[in-house]
């Protein structure tokens, strides 16, 4: 029996690290929330666990369990910073990364930016050998093949080293060959194989995950052994567990052997607690809205449940692995405000983030941002933002608004600040359309989910400007993506690729796979220490008709045959497209398996803050135009309804009820906005 201790989630963000400590012993659930340390993300997390066990009594040694999700990857990938690799390929397809897709994003433009280049072509490698598309072997790899890959390898002085081979995801027996040579000539080089990244047709998109991932490798095992010696000197012990871009955790040894994989870590924590607060508010249709300092993250909950998709892409590179769906727009409390050209008002993508941040924080920044602008209009309050623990500077606000913004484009610093807000939430507004058009939904079906640290305060403009009823309001909104961090279960995705028709006769074929990718399942799952009664497997299959070039990732139950399956990717089909037609044929492009290792729940609401600033008051709020006069509540004190204009307030966040909107507190502790009647 485990014994009881302190479990921590954390998810470190581009300008707050937020943790959620839940406290097995006595079955409390905590908040806290610090600055982020671009220059060592580690010490802020060390920083934020310090601070939590002072504020609620626990040490070191009692931290049991630490999920943690990161943007180490994600900030490698958007700020370029990449250690010198070199790709070894098939002879013949050093070039597959630039030419890539015959994808014109820009229909009209006559010059499109550049496809990213992932590794320079003078350290892209030819190596003699070939595997035809049924893996059977038509050139085969040599030793004197191997030895010329390999001088020609350590001649480029690389740190890391990309494998992928064509049709290797058939047959990996060269790319493991060319691994073992590599070790040999090149101790401890990091190696990224295709074949166990993503073992998964389409040359370009396996290559450019591959690439992407040999990248990572020592960016993200650098930071793992930051992490574990900052650990180590404070006395935690604690296993630690990454968050991935499913949903799911794994352990080190995969996040420092596949970092691809936590390429959306963070987000990919607050679209699990959607679902969670979904399957338990009993409104399974929400759309959840993470706004933080740096961007807005969107996610769709239909039926209680989170699409995910088998291909993602970020700064324009693809990664063919199963993830989240998703869209992030650079839009949060830390974006940067300008008039552009042509007397244009800007914000975003661009944020001040941690280091200077808004010109608010006092810490050097210029720039108007967001936060500025809430604070300009007296959304927030200078004096109580992170519990008191930063006094927000006025007067740096309003000067950095009227520089930026009111003076070049000839307006008062009230209507600056306004159109800064109002420009924002119509990013966000947009944001949700698209998630939700693309599907053929209806804003108007969905509730709205907000959360995030600068969330609460433009939530309930953003559902009214898309007709949306009701606006949720989670307890501890402002760490809501650590709570479903902290609620995380350990999830391994493995697929394997043959293209096959969807008929009866191919049954033992992919029977015979799918017993292979459960084995695969369970071993995983046993090295990660998971019981065999905690670990569940949920099989799936890529399937288009035959002809198209994108597929549907499909369910498919254990049992299920072939004719229940075609009839499930029909529906789907019709749902997504508006179309099917159950008389094509249809074929299955990619078995998968996600196997899970299922971790304790937290069944605990979120614990009620020390008393602290007056339970009420009023302030003046700029709204519509002119300055209001708003009622000001305390979240942790609210027994019934709140009417706008309202403000309320806590730890973390501030939530703006404006007039017309009626807020009323549900179960757990979360809030419910909604039109008052008229």
């Amino acid at each position: 029996m485990t014994r009881p201790g302190v479990r921590i989630g954390i998810d470190i963000g581009g300008t707050f690290t937020d943790l959620q400590i839940f406290d097995e012993r006595s079955g409390t659930l905590n908040a806290c929330k610090t600055l982020t340390t671009p220059d060592d993300l580690s010490a802020g997390l060390l920083a934020g666990i310090a601070e939590a066990g002072g504020r609620f009594g626990f040490a070191a040694g009692d931290v049991r369990l630490l999920l943690h999700g990161t943007t180490i990857a994600t900030n490698a990938v958007l700020e370029g910073r990449f250690p010198r690799a070199a790709l070894l390929t098939t002879e013949g397809f050093r070039d597959v990364l630039e030419i890539g897709r015959h994808v014109r994003r820009d229909l009209y433009g006559l010059r499109p930016p550049l496809r990213p280049e992932l590794i320079a072509r003078d350290r892209r490698i030819g190596v003699a050998e070939r595997v035809r598309a049924d893996g059977s072997v038509a050139t085969p790899l040599t030793e004197a093949a191997m030895a010329a890959a390999i001088a020609a390898l350590r001649a480029t002085g690389p740190e890391t080293v990309a494998v992928a081979l064509l049709n290797a995801h058939v047959n990996d027996a060269h790319e493991r060959a060319l691994r073992d040579a590599i070790a040999r000539a090149c101790p401890g080089l990091p190696v990224s194989l295709s074949s166990e990244i993503s073992p998964e047709i389409r040359e370009y998109e396996r290559t450019a995950t591959t690439a992407l991932n040999a990248l990572l490798m020592p960016v993200v095992q650098a930071y793992l052994h930051r992490l574990t010696a900052r650990l180590a000197a404070a006395g935690i012990a604690a296993p630690v567990l990454l968050v991935q871009s499913n949903g799911g955790v794994c352990s080190p040894a995969v996040a420092a052997a596949q970092p691809v994989r936590l390429l959306l870590s963070g987000p990919s924590g607050g679209a699990a607690a959607a679902r969670l607060t979904a399957s338990r508010l009993g409104r399974p249709d929400l759309v959840g809205v993470d706004m933080g300092g740096t961007s807005f993250d969107v996610c769709v909950v239909r039926g209680a449940a989170l699409a995910q998709i088998a291909e993602g892409e970020i700064s324009g590179i693809p990664v063919r692995l199963p993830m989240i769906e998703m869209r992030t727009i650079g839009a949060g409390g830390g974006s940067i405000a300008a008039a552009g050209p042509g007397g244009l008002l800007t914000v975003g993508p661009a944020s001040a983030g941690a280091r200077p941040g808004p010109a608010c924080y006092g810490r050097g920044g210029q720039e108007a941002t967001v936060t500025d602008a809430n604070l300009m209009l007296g959304r927030l309050d200078a004096a109580s933002f992170l519990r008191g623990s930063m006094t927000l500077d006025l007067a740096a606000a309003r000067a950095a608004i009227a520089a930026r913004v009111a003076v070049p484009l000839g307006l008062s610093v009230e209507a600056a600040a306004e159109g800064v807000v109002a420009l924002t939430e119509t990013a966000l507004a947009g944001a949700i359309r698209l998630s939700l058009f693309e599907k053929g939904l209806d804003p108007v079906d969905f509730a709205l989910l907000a959360f995030g640290g600068a969330g609460g305060l433009h939530a309930i403009a953003v559902a009214a400007e898309l007709g949306m009823r009701e606006v949720i309001f989670p307890a501890s909104a402002s760490t809501f993506s650590a709570r479903g961090i902290l609620e995380s279960d350990i999830v391994h995705d493995l697929a394997a690729s043959r293209v096959l028709r969807a008929e009866a006769a191919n049954l033992p074929h992919l029977h015979r796979t799918a017993a292979s990718l459960r084995a695969d399942g369970e071993a995983l799952l046993a090295a990660d220490g998971v019981p065999p009664e905690r670990r569940s497997f949920a099989p799936a299959a890529d399937m288009r008709y035959v002809g198209q070039v994108f597929e549907i990732v499909v369910p498919w139950p254990e049992g299920d045959d072939m004719a229940a399956l075609c009839a499930r990717f029909h529906a789907l089909h019709r749902q997504r497209f508006s179309y099917a037609d159950p008389d094509a044929p249809v074929e299955i492009v990619t078995q998968r398996l996600a196997a899970t290792g299922c971790l304790d729940r937290v069944d605990a609401p979120p614990a009620a803050p020390p008393a602290g600033a007056a339970a009420f008051c009023t302030r003046h709020v700029f709204l519509a135009g002119e300055w209001t006069l708003a009622a000001v509540h305390r979240r942790e004190t609210l027994t019934g309804d709140v009417a706008g204009p309202a403000v309320i307030e806590e730890e973390y966040t501030t939530l703006l009820i404006p007039a017309g909107w009626v807020c009323t507190p549900v179960r757990d502790g979360h809030l419910s906005a909604r039109r008052a009647a008229a």
